[in-house]
């Protein structure tokens, strides 16, 4: 049997039947992506306007060290090297020695003068006290030359009274008058003697003060000679970590030259270049939040100790130099030091030259104190 045939005049169903509630349904949905739209925004506006624009962030920031160079003051052979490369390293420590076999020759050679020196004094001294008593004997012999010609001047007055009177020849005049002429002549003798005395204790006492100053350089010398001896021991400043020791046993070291650098265990901090735009709220004591890479997923709180007095451009070996004719505008960054809290530096795993991302709360530190007190 057939199936009769459609009905010719029968309108085909079209799609708007089903669309309509698929419409309804979107339009609550839309409605919920912008409340949820303008909540976050509103939210990111909020959290901006009350924290965001109190903060300023880089990641132009690496840990750094106040790194030691190790180098020697004086020079000689490498004897031997007690630490190795990388090794960890308590102040005091000896980091390298070198041959110290010609020091010690120059230091014996230096006490071996000093103390010629000190006997050489130590005779003038006995020169010394010889001629001043010395010179108490010539002062003593000419007292009594002055005595004898006290008494031959009386003699001779004497004499000579008795002669006027006839009392006594003229023989006796004769004999006192020689008297008299000896004892003027001795006189002058001791006194001369007295003066040769006092004239020899002060060239003893000049020649004392030319040794004692030879024996106060001989003594320097010693010191010096000492000094170099001991800095034939190079030790560690401080603790920390030794690195770039790039010596082996019998190189010659000079003076002043770099021998290894010694990293201090305490001392790291992270140094964070900010836009000079940005450096209007930054100042010492204001909060930081640091985060490491080497550290994923912790945050530690450090805090500005200081800025630097210009650009990290002013201080680099060859400075811009923008008077040309070409000039483009490049901001200029300047160098902020942060500390690091104990818990950071405690973990170990601090190396200098470690990149980090801060964030400066501008409103703590000084400048923040500062606007306050404008205000009030």
């Amino acid at each position: 049997m057939r199936e009769p045939p459609a009905d010719a005049g029968a309108v085909p169903p079209t799609g708007d039947g089903p669309a309509a509630p698929k419409r309804s349904r979107r339009k609550p949905v839309l409605a919920v992506l912008a409340v949820l739209a303008l909540g976050g925004a509103g939210y990111a506006g909020w959290g901006y306007w009350t924290h965001g624009r109190f903060v300023e962030h880089t990641d132009d920031a690496y840990v750094q060290a106040d790194i030691a160079m190790i180098s020697s003051r004086v020079q000689g052979y490498v004897k031997s090297l007690p630490v190795e490369e990388n090794a960890h390293v308590h102040a005091g420590d000896v980091l390298v020695r070198l041959e110290d076999d010609d020091y010690r020759i120059a230091l014996a050679t230096a006490e071996s003068r000093a103390a010629t020196a000190d006997r050489t004094l130590g005779r003038i001294d006995a020169q010394i006290a010889a001629a001043r008593a010395a010179v108490v004997q010539a002062e003593a012999d000419r007292d009594a030359a002055e005595a004898q010609l006290r008494t031959a001047t009386n003699a001779l007055e004497r004499v000579k009274g008795l002669v006027e009177r006839n009392f006594a020849a003229v023989a006796q005049l004769d004999t006192a008058t020689e008297d008299h002429d000896t004892a003027r002549a001795t006189l002058a003798k001791t006194t001369a003697a007295v003066a040769s005395a006092r004239a020899e204790v002060n060239v003893l006492i000049a020649q004392r003060a030319e040794a004692e100053g030879d024996k106060h350089q001989l003594e320097l010398a010693v010191d010096q000679a000492r000094r170099d001896l001991d800095r034939t021991v190079l030790r560690a400043p401080t603790d920390g970590t030794l690195a770039n020791l790039g010596l082996e046993p019998g190189d010659l070291v000079t003076a002043g030259t770099r021998l290894a650098a010694l990293v201090p265990d305490d001392a790291l901090y992270v140094e964070a270049n900010f836009k000079e735009t940005q450096m209007q709220g930054i100042a010492p004591g204001a909060t930081v939040e640091v985060t490491l890479d080497a550290l994923p997923g912790r945050r530690f709180e450090g805090k500005v100790t200081s800025a630097a007095p210009a650009t990290g451009a002013v201080f680099s070996l060859l400075p811009a130099e923008n008077a040309t004719g070409n000039f483009t505008k490049v901001v200029q960054r300047v160098p902020v030091r942060i500390q690091l809290p104990p818990e950071a530096l405690a973990t170990g795993q601090l190396r200098a030259g470690l990149s980090a991302v801060v964030s400066v709360d501008t409103r703590t530190g000084d400048a923040a104190a500062s606007r306050l007190a404008s205000v009030h």
